[in-house]
């Protein structure tokens, strides 16, 4: 799978403003990009965790990255465009050392001319075929692994295929041949406006990425505009949907959902659907954004508060192959009490059995440090939450607890640390060694519990960095059971550096350099890098480690092992514990109409995601929508109609939607049952 450099939060601006159309015939470097690159390329070879030098293994990942960042689907460049740059194969790093980036802006012109060509022949020409849609061809979105085009003839018919999947969906939608010919020339006549508005700013700020990316994926070149846009998100205040974007091939996907936004609340949209149009208010023209830039799918989502902005989608579920829907947000302003942690209880009966079962969701470990540095009393922090979410559930006598933490991108160590400290005695929660193996042990120093009771923590893909630290310390004390997804597989630590502290000579505004300079580890001395959590209890995945993680970066730091530190484990969790709860969930697999449903559907959601062949033959994209149609309403059909199985009664649970927390919840009154006697 492609992803673009970074995710882009849709509550802020995209990455790169336009304001006014420039000529792009004459971008060329600027003095201070030669500054930026000599002093990143220093900052990099002291401060980064790697501490590797550049050298010619290096320059040839970069000029791989950055011909893959400007045409990763190989649909503009030719093979003998690619290997007249071969020259710079192992030069690049000789050259940043010295401040030269002129070979980025020399390969960006060549890519400039096939670009603006083609997409002037697609509006003149390809546009107004007529199609023959009986033909039995495909087109592959994924091209990852093909060769560079060696002729303009092999691109053409690729080229003719992008066109022909394009006017087909259209066609399906109940558009006739003048309206579909209409609709690709206004796409691809924007695409190409869209472009011509690049700066040399933008070619720098991409190419720069490709350099710092090569030591790992989470070290960052920020423009200067993007250095704003970072500094904005850290205030929790934004506007709009709440959802971050990443670049799948022609699409713009949806990577994340910011909890608390209108994205999330709604339930609607769901991570990996696809973005096929953006539409303002209720009736604005719903804009195709099939290849756009993802800063200008961007532009068109945000906006002010209170507004309206709808969206075409290709549900994941469905795949590409599906039909779209069309989604309707009321943009708002996201505040900090929205992404906190939350309570609820569900009543559960059990074999005859009543049971409370509590349940906090965590969208992610935060602290209101400017409260705390005023010393308000009554500043806001993960720990401070949820310490007095636990009380309030322990006091309307809960029988467990669920710390749900899916899709918990991370955020305050700190935090993650002080919340481990609220469900064990003391002790190390996590280990932390900087790029000169200085190791630094962080402990819970609070010998009081908040909590000591039967405890469930939900994972899953999306739980990331600050999450995995306290997950992975929950199992290693085997203080409770981790069930659900393997986690990301982030253990590494950033800082921001900025640049202007060694370009002082400049008239121009500079950058800033995220930069990866410590790593996580687990008590037990394994790093939560890569291989992130295993549960206890693993879910079903559609998703794969080497597509979606730290492990689908080929740059991303690797696992290790270091010694491992003293603590002592508790005596809640036992391995006969994990055996049996284990098997009741087999059991549950084979026998409970619900899960076995959602395993069905997870099933069909990793084909659909694996599968990247697009019919372009009317009859089969015609009945590839229609079984996928009526695989949603068999599915929905069954949300009225299953029971548990015999002897179980389901009360609130049969009416959760969320099969991921109800099986949580299953898992978790076992548990209770087992600890209670």
């Amino acid at each position: 799978m492609k992803k673009n450099v970074g995710l882009i939060v849709l509550f802020l601006v995209s990455l790169q403003v336009f304001a006014v159309p420039v000529d792009t015939t004459q971008l060329k470097p600027k003095a201070v990009f030669g500054k930026e690159a000599y002093v990143i390329s220093e900052l990099l070879e002291r401060a980064h965790y790697r501490k590797i030098h550049f050298n010619d293994s290096l320059s040839s990942v970069i000029l791989n990255s950055y011909f893959k960042e400007l045409d990763n689907s190989k649909v503009y460049f030719l093979a003998a465009d690619v290997q007249a740059f071969e020259k710079y194969r192992t030069k690049l790093d000789d050259l940043t050392k010295a401040g030269n980036v002129a070979p980025a802006f020399e390969i960006f012109k060549v890519f400039q001319d096939r670009y603006r060509a083609r997409l002037k022949d697609v509006v003149t020409n390809m546009v107004n075929q007529n199609f023959d849609y009986s033909a039995d061809e495909y087109y592959d979105s994924d091209r990852e692994k093909v060769a560079w085009a060696k002729s303009m003839d092999e691109l053409n018919d690729v080229w003719r295929k992008i066109i022909k999947s394009q006017a087909l969906s259209l066609k399906l939608s109940g558009k006739k041949q003048e309206e579909i010919a209409d609709v690709l020339k206004k796409r691809y006549e924007r695409l190409l406006k869209s472009f011509d508005q690049l700066n040399s700013e933008d070619i720098f700020s991409i190419y720069m990425n490709c350099v710092t990316e090569s030591y790992d994926p989470h070290t960052n070149y920020l423009s200067p505009k993007a250095s704003d846009l970072f500094k904005q998100s850290m205030t929790l205040s934004l506007e709009g949907i709440g959802a971050s974007l990443q670049t799948e091939n022609d699409y713009t996907k949806i990577a994340g959902l910011l909890p608390g936004g209108p994205a999330e609340k709604s339930g609607l949209i769901h991570i990996n659907d696809l973005i096929i149009g953006v539409a303002q208010g209720k009736e604005g023209e719903m804009v195709d954004v099939i290849g756009w830039r993802i800063d200008e799918v961007v532009k068109l989502i945000k906006g002010p508060k209170g507004t309206q902005v709808r969206l075409q989608i290709l549900p994941a579920a469905s795949g590409v192959n599906g039909p779209p829907v069309i989604l309707s947000f009321i943009r708002e302003k996201v505040k900090l009490e929205d992404q906190a942690a939350k309570k609820k209880i569900v009543d559960y009966t059990l074999n005859g059995r009543k049971l409370k079962l509590g349940v906090i969701s965590l969208p992610g470990f935060y602290m209101d440090f400017e409260a705390y540095q005023k010393k308000d009393p009554n500043y806001r922090s993960t720990t401070r939450d949820v310490k007095k979410l636990i009380l309030e559930l322990q006091a309307d006598g809960i029988d467990g607890l669920v710390m749900d933490l899916r899709n918990n991108g991370g955020g305050s160590l700190p935090e993650a640390i002080d919340l481990t400290g609220l469900f064990i005695k003391d002790g190390p929660v996590v280990q932390v060694r900087d790029n000169n193996s200085k190791l630094e042990i962080y402990n819970d120093e609070d010998k009081q519990v908040t909590y000591s009771g039967p405890l469930v923590v939900l994972t899953n893909r999306f739980s990331a960095s600050a999450s995995e630290i306290f997950a992975g310390a929950i199992q290693d004390y085997r203080r409770g059971i981790i069930a659900g997804e393997s986690t990301y597989g982030k253990g590494t630590v950033q800082t921001v550096q900025d640049l202007d502290r060694w370009i002082s000579d400049s008239s121009d505004k500079v950058g800033e350099l995220k930069l990866t300079f410590q790593k996580f580890y687990r008590v037990t001395g394994s790093s939560t890098q890569h291989k992130g959590v295993t549960p206890d209890i693993l879910f079903p995945s559609a998703l794969k480690p080497e597509q979606y993680g730290e492990s689908a970066s080929p740059s991303a730091l690797p696992w290790d092992v270091i010694k491992k530190t003293d603590f002592q484990k508790t005596t809640d969790i036992t391995d006969k514990l994990v055996t049996g709860l284990a098997k009741n969930y087999q059991d549950r697999l084979k026998f409970d109409a619900t899960l076995k449903r959602y395993a069905g559907e997870i099933e069909d959601l990793k084909k659909n995601l694996e599968d990247t062949k697009i019919s372009l033959n009317e009859v089969k994209r015609k009945q590839e929508m229609d079984i996928a149609e009526k695989k949603k309403a068999a599915n929905e059909s069954l949300d009225t109609k299953i029971s548990g199985k015999e002897g179980l009664s389901l009360d609130d649970l049969s009416k959760l939607k969320d099969e991921y927390l109800r099986e949580g919840l299953l898992i978790l009154s076992d548990l209770v049952t087992r600890h209670i006697g």
